[in-house]
């Protein structure tokens, strides 16, 4: 391929939200270099990617592989397992009511990561460095990082994959304000009795959503949001009282459970940059948007990021870094990402709120969604893909009309 016309991109982070970027451009046409290491001991999680971020895996040679170690998602539920005052009632989405098969897929992050990688690894257009920035130097025509095995690396633009910490955000200038909840996930895996029948369920609790994620077979993950130190304390409990417990939050509607080896503790925390790009780096993934896992929207929005950013790179294919570029990138995203952290901030506060006008709204909110096909429909396919629902409504407009 001939690069003479095409910039060079620098990828930092080699997380999935990096690799995905690093594939991205290099389809795209543009020569990469991918600067981190390759990811360390076992990943017990797994990420609900939902259609339009498959149909991008798909185009980037990876899914067929991943495919036969996911669950497809067909139905997703909410249950208000609060014991307050305003309780709504259970609000269930189907992806046949919007002529879809299934929303996505359920993928171990121990087949999602090694997949990327490889894939990586066996394009001739990635140049993999597996050490990690040490400094950056950003000027007026590239970006410029100084590795920790020194090495430098220049490019036109410096993707951000680097994370929530992310130093090349804080190198290009970008504050962000950052809120710590007063929360933590227990994640874990589980097999039990009862078939899933591909259904998540979003239980929520005063201390946060309990949600369960199919997984191939009689096994789900699970993501418990609970207070730091009754994560610690629900860690400690031996097999049989965890799962015992399990079962119990989830109202034995999956039968016997039992809990699988590997429980991981993730604190909860909120993260929003002033800007998602400027001095050459633009920013994707966790750098550009931290919220709580709710609703399975946090890669699924990264590769929102990465498929945007690599579309108005190609329409600037000599200088995708340029300050028109960057601009245009933080004017496309900032709708998206602000729409979806404030909702899942938003709906995150009103389950730890006690006050009567928070629980009301959001009750009169899942009470509505729960009675009203249509607009059940239309956030489903929001929740898809940004602008579909408006579409979909348009599209009824118009047949009315005629």
């Amino acid at each position: 391929m001939d690069h003479r016309e095409t910039a060079r991109i620098l990828v930092a982070g080699s997380g999935p939200a990096g690799l995905i970027a690093a594939l991205g451009f290099a389809e795209a046409g543009f020569p990469v270099t991918l600067v981190g290491p390759e990811a360390g001991g076992p990943d017990g999680r797994t990420t609900a990617l939902m259609n339009p971020a498959l149909r991008i895996l798909d185009r980037l040679g990876v899914l067929a592989e991943l495919a036969p170690k996911a669950a497809p998602l067909k139905v997703m539920r909410i249950v208000d397992a609060t014991s307050r005052l305003i309780r709504s009632p259970v609000v269930t989405f189907r992806a046949t009511e919007i002529g879809e098969e299934q929303f996505g897929f359920n993928l171990p992050n121990s087949a999602l990561n090694p997949a990327l990688a490889r894939a990586v690894a066996a394009n001739p257009d990635i140049e993999w460095l597996k050490s990690m920035v040490e400094s950056w130097r950003l000027d007026a025509d590239q970006a410029n990082a100084v590795l920790a095995d020194g090495r430098e690396v220049s490019a036109s633009l410096a993707v951000a994959a680097d994370g929530r910490l992310s130093p090349a955000r804080e190198a290009a200038g970008i504050a962000a304000s950052v809120r710590s909840y007063p929360q933590a996930a227990l994640v874990l895996n589980f097999g039990h009795r009862s078939e899933h029948g591909f259904t998540s369920t979003e239980f929520h609790t005063e201390t946060g959503p309990f949600t369960q994620v199919p997984l191939p077979g009689n096994r789900s993950s699970l993501v418990w949001v609970v207070k730091p130190e009754t994560a610690e304390d629900l860690a400690a409990l031996d097999d049989v009282t965890l799962s015992e417990r399990v079962e119990q939050q989830m109202q034995s509607m999956l039968g016997r459970v039992s809990v699988e080896p590997g429980r991981q503790i993730y604190p909860l925390s909120a993260a929003s940059p002033g800007r998602f790009a400027q001095n050459r780096v633009a920013l994707v993934g966790e750098a550009a948007h931290v919220f709580p896992p709710i609703g399975a929207q946090g890669l699924n929005l990264g590769i929102r990021d990465i498929d945007d950013l690599i579309g108005i790179a190609s329409e600037n294919r000599s200088d995708p870094g340029a300050a028109k570029a960057l601009a245009a990138y933080d004017f496309r995203r900032r709708p998206d990402i602000l729409a979806r952290s404030g909702a899942v901030n938003l709906l995150n506060m009103s389950l730890l709120s006690d006050m009567l006008p928070a629980q009301m709204a959001r009750s009169a909110g899942l009470n509505v969604l729960g009675s009203f096909a249509p607009l059940r429909a239309f956030f489903m396919r929001e929740g898809l893909k940004p602008g579909s629902g408006f579409a979909a409504l348009t599209g009824l407009g118009k047949q009315v009309r005629r």
